[in-house]
C-alpha cells in the first residue's frame, strides 16, 4: 500500500491539492490551488481536477501508481453525488465519481467535504486516539458536519440542517449567520449554544470538533458555550479537506458507499 496519496478538495469558490505523507499527514509538495470555474458545471470542475492530478502525479516517480482521493460538497451515495452547495445544480443524482474516473483514467476515492475533514482530524488531528461519538462541524457558509464513532464515520450526515426552533440551524448559527446580521462573539455564541446543547440532547458526543475559517479565532466564542461534551477547535483547518481525502485511499471504504465502514486504529 502506498504511503502517499494525492488529495483532492473541490470547493465552491476554489479547488485545492496536494501530495499528502499519509502515515505523518505532512504535504509532501505545494498547496496547488485553482479556482472553481465560474458556474461550477461538472466537465469544467473534472478538467481542473485533472490538471492539477496530472501536475501532483508529475512531482512523483511512479505518477500513475499514487492513489487520488477526491472531496466534494455534496451527499455522495454509491459515487453519485446527491446534492450540490455552490457549484451547478447540474450535480444532483450525477454519477460523479465515474466522471472523474473516466477523466483521470484511474480510480479514486470520493467522499463529502465534510466528512473528509473529519477524516482527517480523525487521523491527524484534534479527534486522534478519541473514543465515542466524536462530531466535527464547519461553521462557514453553512454548517457542514462528520460524525465519528468509535474511529468509524457514518457518513453524509447534515446535522447543520436540523430544525431548531422552527429554523434551519445553519440559517442561525453559521458563520456566514453571524456576518449578515452583524452579530457580535457574544451575541452569536448563543445560537452556538442553542445548536450545540441540541446536538448534545440528540447524540451525546464526548468531543466536539469546531472547524470552518472562523475557527481560528475560538478564543472569541468557545469559552462562552457552556457543553457536557469537551470543545475544541480543529487543527487541521485548510487542509483537512486535502489530508482526509487522501486518506481514504488507504483506510478502505465509506460505508454506503461500497464495502465496509471507514475506519481507523488510531481510536483503538
Amino acid at each position: 500500500m502506498s504511503s502517499r496519496a494525492i488529495g483532492i478538495d473541490i470547493g465552491g469558490t476554489g479547488i485545492k491539492g496536494a501530495l499528502v505523507d499519509l502515515d505523518s499527514g505532512e504535504l509532501l509538495s505545494d498547496r496547488l490551488k485553482k479556482p472553481t470555474p465560474e458556474g461550477g458545471e461538472p466537465d469544467a470542475i473534472v478538467a481542473v481536477v485533472k490538471q492539477l492530478v496530472d501536475e501532483l502525479a508529475g512531482e512523483t516517480l511512479n505518477g500513475d501508481a499514487v492513489p487520488v482521493g477526491v472531496c466534494f460538497p455534496a451527499v455522495v451515495i454509491d459515487g453519485h453525488t446527491m446534492s450540490a452547495a455552490n457549484v451547478s445544480k447540474k450535480w444532483i443524482g450525477l454519477a460523479a465519481e465515474e466522471l472523474f474516473e473516466k477523466a483521470l483514467g484511474r480510480d479514486i476515492h470520493f467522499v463529502n467535504d465534510a466528512d473528509a475533514a473529519g477524516v482527517a482530524e480523525l487521523r491527524y488531528g484534534a479527534a486522534k486516539g478519541e473514543r465515542g461519538v466524536v462530531l466535527l462541524t464547519t461553521l462557514g457558509t453553512g454548517i457542514g458536519t462528520a460524525l465519528i464513532n468509535d474511529g468509524v464515520l457514518v457518513p453524509n450526515t447534515e446535522l447543520g440542517h436540523l430544525e431548531i426552533d422552527g429554523h434551519d440551524a445553519e440559517t442561525k448559527a453559521s458563520y456566514a449567520a453571524k456576518e449578515r446580521h452583524e452579530w457580535d462573539w457574544d451575541k452569536w455564541a448563543k445560537k452556538l449554544q442553542r445548536y450545540y446543547e441540541t446536538i448534545e440532547a440528540l447524540f451525546s458526543p464526548a468531543l466536539i470538533i469546531v472547524g470552518g475559517g472562523v475557527s481560528k479565532h475560538h478564543e472569541e466564542f468557545l469559552p462562552r458555550l457552556v457543553l457536557r461534551a469537551k470543545i475544541v477547535p480543529a487543527k487541521l483547518r485548510n487542509n483537512a479537506g486535502i489530508l482526509g481525502a487522501a486518506a481514504l485511499t488507504s483506510m478502505g471504504h465509506v460505508a454506503g458507499h461500497g464495502g465496509g465502514p471507514l475506519h481507523s486504529t488510531t481510536a483503538s
